[in-house]
């Protein structure tokens, strides 16, 4: 072996490369190195959905219901596989139905019993890929008592905390879903159903981890000619009560049944009354602070 060959062979190896950690956000489980395949993710403020998502138990038969598309996007973007969603008004069980195809666990509160049992059976008739648990709560999310089946609901799934809260209330009085005086939809005035609602953000999100969201879906209603702005009032409950306002969303109304075959009616009374139709509702994106950082 000459001298050269020795030195080649002698020559120590290049240090390989080391693997770089994958980028990560702490509350999803994007890959945020392949952040160009998340083409099914939104970021822009405003949702044009064209039609609701009718696949698997979904539906589209209880009043007031919103569509799937929009859980389905707070779940991906606010949480993990695993985590604990919460809807407060769980109304067709559409949250948690989005939840379990999603991998993360749900409760759910309804105040009707007979709208809880529909629930319970479409959610239960959705296939569990991953095995996760849900929690039917049959209780006034305004009544504090709802903190203990809260508790309950949460150990009964092993876990400590919520990850998610997403609240998509009556919109006051505009449509009456029930004569129970409970009923967000019977209070007899906006600052009556204002005052419940705060109630709602507060004994819901006592279990919500700092730093996690609040999501509330809603739109403004018009009474006595005069604009009610219902879904700046609501945020405003909740910042009230240690939330900082992330983003706010506008989504699209489509196919409202108030208005369906009466568009031309409608528009008669716009320019009478010298109003704009409701064509939005909001989805406000709300985190909760830290303790030390929390209004006194």
């Amino acid at each position: 072996m000459d001298s050269d060959e020795k030195t080649i062979r002698e020559e120590p190896e290049k240090p390989s490369k080391k693997k770089t950690k994958r980028k990560q956000n702490p509350i999803n489980d994007f890959d945020l190195d392949n952040w160009k395949s998340l083409a099914d993710i939104w970021t822009d403020s405003l949702w044009l959905i064209p039609s609701r998502d009718k696949s698997g138990t979904h539906t589209a038969e209880y009043h007031g219901n919103f569509v799937p598309q929009i859980p389905r996007q707070m779940i991906q973007r606010y949480t993990k596989k695993g985590d604990v969603v919460l809807d407060a008004f769980l109304g067709s069980g559409t949250t948690l139905i989005e939840s379990q195809r999603h991998g993360r666990h749900g409760i759910g509160i309804e105040l009707l019993p007979e709208v809880a049992q529909k629930a319970k059976a479409r959610i239960e008739s959705e296939p569990n890929q991953y095995g996760v648990q849900n929690r039917i709560i049959v209780g006034d999310s305004a009544s504090v008592e709802i903190k203990r089946d809260i508790q309950e609901a949460l150990c009964h799934i092993g876990r400590e905390a919520i990850d998610l809260v997403i609240l998509h209330p009556p919109y006051h009085d505009i449509i009456k879903f029930s004569d129970n005086s409970n009923d967000l939809s019977n209070k007899k005035t906006v600052e009556d159903f204002c005052d419940s609602f705060g109630k709602v953000i507060e004994n819901t999100a006592e279990k919500l981890r700092a730093g996690r969201f609040l999501i509330i879906v809603i739109g403004d209603k018009y009474t006595d000619s005069e604009w009610i702005p219902l879904g700046f009032l609501t945020m405003q409950e909740a910042m009230k009560r240690g939330f900082s306002l992330k983003s706010i969303v506008v989504k699209d109304m489509q196919g409202n049944r108030a208005k369906q075959n009466q568009e031309q009616l409608w528009r008669y009374r716009a320019l009478v009354g010298g109003f704009y139709i409701f064509k939005h509702e909001y989805l406000f994106v709300l985190k909760k602070q830290d303790e030390d950082r929390a209004p006194k």
